[in-house]
């Protein structure tokens, strides 16, 4: 299978606190690879370790088949980046900016800045200077410059931060254009789950710096989000019949009496008359498909109870 990203044992450490532990990621060429975590998860470590403004404690990154190290220079040339917050010259223009990042990049295709500028809708900003830009067209011209010199591989970190509706669903659009027509590989992490669900085609799950598991979005579809919900006035006898009656392993208890049920040998119709047996009322039953963000709260729920 070809990867064009690959870490191996990936490990960072900070004044004795691991941010990130034995990470292996595999990303396949041309495609968007979803990178899910809350907050603090060690989301961005790792983009910072890939893109070489980290070095790793443990591990190593691979490129293009290239092993990563401090004198990789042409590798990184092959790349487009957004990490955090985009830094910009702010007394210069947005045209400026991508004007001057072309001389950095040694790229110079005839009309290719304002060829990025009109994709990211800034042409009508582009002779502002920057510190004049609102955070969500910092945001975008950060993508302008990561996406302008045609790189083969984009490792984007919320790409979202500050825009409205509008400005989401042009970048959406920009990173499904890049992957199916130019081949483009997209790494993009994001806390709206939402976001991820409509684009990516494999998701990574990181937890507390941990990687704890790799999918399709086709595979989480048709595989792992069938589940029976459920909604009663007695959740804690409800439960005890689940686990004492029915055996069941993996549910969820959520909010106002809410139960989804994840064991795929159990039924409807067995749930409902085992309930009733049991003298539990039932509000409502029925088979239920879950979202991203349901599938990625049960994962990491499931490993804050073991």
């Amino acid at each position: 299978m070809p990867y064009i990203l690959q870490t191996h044992g990936l490990t960072k450490t900070v004044g004795g606190k691991t941010l990130v532990s034995q990470v292996n990621l595999h990303v396949q060429r041309g495609e968007i690879y979803g990178f899910l975590g809350p907050n603090g998860a060690g989301k961005t470590t790792v983009m910072k370790l890939i893109t070489n403004l980290w070095k790793p404690t443990e591990g190593s990154v691979e490129l293009f088949g290239e092993t990563l190290t401090p004198s990789s220079y042409r590798v990184l040339e092959r790349m487009g980046s957004v990490i955090e917050f985009p830094i910009f010259y702010e007394h210069l223009s947005g045209r400026e900016n991508l004007a001057i990042h072309c001389e950095y990049m040694g790229y110079y295709r005839p009309g290719c800045v304002e060829e990025t500028l009109e994709a990211l809708e800034l042409s009508k900003a582009a002779e502002k200077t920057v510190r004049e830009y609102s955070l969500g067209m910092k945001q975008r011209l950060g993508l302008a410059r990561a996406v302008m010199c045609r790189p083969e591989l984009l490792i984007l970190d919320e790409p979202a931060n500050g825009l409205d509706p509008a400005g989401m669903k042009l970048v959406r659009n920009l990173l499904k254009r890049l992957s199916s027509e130019y081949g483009v590989t997209v790494m993009v992490s994001s806390h709206i789950l939402s976001e991820i669900e409509s684009i990516a085609d494999t998701i990574g799950v990181i937890h507390h710096g941990v990687l704890l598991r790799e999918l399709s979005m086709r595979a989480i579809v048709e595989q792992n989000l069938a589940c029976i919900e459920l909604r009663t006035p007695d959740v804690k006898r409800a439960s005890w019949v689940l686990a004492e009656k029915m055996g069941a392993e993996h549910f969820r208890i959520g909010e106002d009496g809410q139960i989804r049920i994840y064991d795929g040998g159990i039924t409807v119709r067995e749930l409902s008359r085992t309930l009733a047996l049991n003298d539990v009322d039932i509000a409502s039953v029925g088979e239920k498909r879950e979202t991203l963000e349901d599938y990625f709260l049960r994962l990491t729920e499931e490993v804050q109870a073991r």
